[in-house]
Order: C-alpha cells, then structure tokens, then sequence
C-alpha cells in the first residue's frame, strides 16, 4: 500500500514538474516574441530591455529570469533561425531508384528559401541588424556560413565523384554559390509573395549552368 502511494506521489510530483517546465517554456516564447517584434520595430540598438518588458507585458524580474541581457535574446533568436535553416537542408539520395539529382537539390533549395520566407520577420532583422553588432554575434554568424560552406564543398566533391559536377576549385565556387544564394534571399525577404519554385530554379540554372549558351 505504501509503494503504491509513493508512486502515486511521485506522479503527481512529475506532473506538476512538466506541468511547471511547460509555463516557464511558453513564458519564454512570449519574451522571445515580443523581443522579435520590438527589434523589428525600433532596430536592436534602438531597443531597451524596458521596451521588451513592456511588450512581453511582464515584470522585470520576470524578464532577467530567462535572459541576462537584449544580447542575450538577440544571440538566441539568430540561434532559432539557424536551426530551422539547418532542419530544411537535405543529403542527396544516390540509390538506384531515387530522383534525378537536380530535382533533389531543388527541393532543399526551395526548403531553404520558404524557411526564410515562412520567417520574414526574424530573418530581415538577423540579416540587417546582426554584423558588427559585437565579436560573439559576428563569431555566431561567421561559424554557420563556415558550416554552410563546408556542407557545399563536400556536396561540389561528391557532385564530382558521381560526374556531376565538372572539375573546378570546388571550394572557392561554394563560396561563390554561398553569395549567390544570399543575395537571392533579400528578394526573399522583401517580396513576401515571391514564386519560390521559380527563384529556386533561377538559382540552380545559374550555379549549375552558368549563362553561357
């Protein structure tokens, strides 16, 4: 009788732990958002940790629980783009019966760009806001276009091990395919009904056939 009430116990402990880490999660949410919207609103240097407070609608206190600084809600917003950046890039599938390639680079590039469309808001302030900000901010940026850079250049050495790809300097065309790719993104982000199939083609006709005919 005793075991059973100690699980009993236990249980309700349990819920109440999750029931407690699931509110602290959604009170988080809310100050990331309202970070979001102020940053977008008044530029990042503009925006006071009280303008944050008072559009998350929370005590300040409340507010230095989950975050130490507006850096620190800056640096954690770059981080939740990345990772949805990251989840959208896809390995090419080299068996027998799998799609032509090009069709499956197609579908991470359109990937890509819709992550970037679906989170217009987030990714224009990064983008705009995030260089020169300070050395961890700009290390932040610069250790994921470095990881971009190093999943394009194997992909360009693969491409040439299964005749894909012709003989090139492989690391400086990921460079070169890396700017390209950018430079599309604020067409991107300032045209929120931009054909994405369309760019996204647009995008491979140029880095895998140039513009020579």
């Amino acid at each position: 009788m005793s075991s059973q009430a100690e699980v009993g116990d236990r249980t309700e402990v349990d819920g109440r732990t999750k029931a407690a880490l699931k509110k602290r999660e959604r009170r988080r949410t809310t100050v990331l958002e309202a970070a979001l919207r102020v940053f977008s609103a008044k530029g990042y240097h503009q925006t006071r940790v009280s303008d944050i407070i008072g559009e998350a609608s929370i005590a300040r206190g409340t507010f230095y629980l989950y975050f130490d600084s507006k850096n620190a809600i800056f640096l954690e917003l770059i981080d939740l783009l990345l990772e949805r950046i990251k989840e959208n890039v896809v390995g090419v599938d080299q068996s027998d019966d799998a799609p032509p390639m090009r069709d499956q680079i197609l579908v991470s590039v359109r990937r890509v760009l819709g992550a970037f469309q679906q989170d217009r808001p987030l990714a224009k302030l990064i983008l705009r806001e995030a260089v020169g900000i300070d050395a961890e901010v700009d290390k932040k940026l610069g250790d994921f276009h470095r990881q971009l850079h190093t999943w394009l250049h194997l992909s360009l050495l693969n491409g040439q091990q299964l005749g894909f790809v012709r003989d090139v300097d492989t690391e400086s065309v990921a460079w070169c395919i890396l700017g390209s790719v950018k430079q599309l993104l604020w067409l991107v982000l300032d045209e929120p009904d931009a054909d994405l199939d369309h760019l996204g083609e647009v995008l491979l006709d140029f880095n895998l056939d140039g513009i020579r005919t």
